[in-house]
């Protein structure tokens, strides 16, 4: 094959390989949005439903979906649907702290996401990085909030991150470490991501861990993990580098 042809292929992978994770990006940065805007509303409602007038009817009651809303965000817009509140107590009305009602757009969330969605952080912390992705509308995230948010996104990380992979016939994989700037930790965080095709052409997101840079010993970690999982026929072919070679034959043994 010609080194142009070379240089083009080695784009379009690059091309493709981003788009799926910018997908990724903006599907997880929706549901962390409508996940907190939801634990807001039922935690406002939990907190005034002892709150009665004189015939015993609840004075603040949910009402709802409300209408969805584009949010522009890092990733591109994100739908999100505030649940409703009929307040009837007099002067009060929700309003949420998180997305208050004439907000359009927010910070870039790109480079956060991953970090929020993979790292099992502490609660402090989490709120801090939420901070950052909403500035300071997220002061009205309470510790319950954060704790549910948590405890959400870890589970559907590691169910996803411990499916089954015998099934699977990789054609073709790509693997690499991508760097953050977001210091959640000492050293810059670095996620390991590994992209595959299938014989039918599909991408697929492999495997998505949190390494210490890019070590051998980070990348072996991924490859047994995926080895454990059932993964066993070898791509055709797949592409790394620096400490991945060192790490590809914990793969095949």
């Amino acid at each position: 094959m010609a080194k142009t042809n070379l240089v083009e292929l080695g784009n379009r992978v690059d091309s493709e390989s981003k788009s799926a994770l910018e997908q990724l990006l903006h599907i997880g940065a929706q549901q962390m949005l409508q996940q907190a805007i939801e634990n807001e509303v039922a935690e406002y409602l939990a907190r005034h439903q002892h709150e009665i007038d004189e015939n015993g009817h609840r004075l603040v009651v949910g009402n709802g979906p409300g209408r969805a809303r584009d949010i522009v965000t890092g990733v591109g817009p994100v739908q999100v649907q505030q649940p409703r509140v009929h307040d009837r107590r007099e002067g009060q009305r929700f309003t949420s702290s998180i997305l208050p009602p004439y907000l359009r757009r927010v910070p870039s969330i790109d480079a956060l996401i991953p970090a929020l969605y993979l790292k099992g952080i502490s609660t402090g912390d989490f709120s801090d990085a939420l901070k950052a992705i909403l500035g300071e509308n997220a002061a009205g995230l309470s510790a319950t909030n954060i704790v549910r948010l948590k405890q959400i996104w870890e589970k559907d990380y590691q169910e996803w991150a411990g499916r089954d992979l015998s099934s699977k016939r990789y054609v073709y994989l790509w693997a690499d470490g991508i760097h953050f700037n977001v210091r959640l930790e000492g050293d810059r965080t670095c996620m390991l991501v590994l992209m595959g095709t299938l014989a039918d052409g599909r991408k697929e997101l492999v495997a998505v861990h949190d390494g210490h840079r890019e070590s051998k010993l980070s990348w072996q970690e991924v490859l047994r993990d995926l080895k454990r999982r059932g993964l066993k026929p070898p791509p055709e072919l797949a592409v790394g580098d620096g400490a991945l070679c060192q790490a590809t034959p914990s793969l095949t043994r």
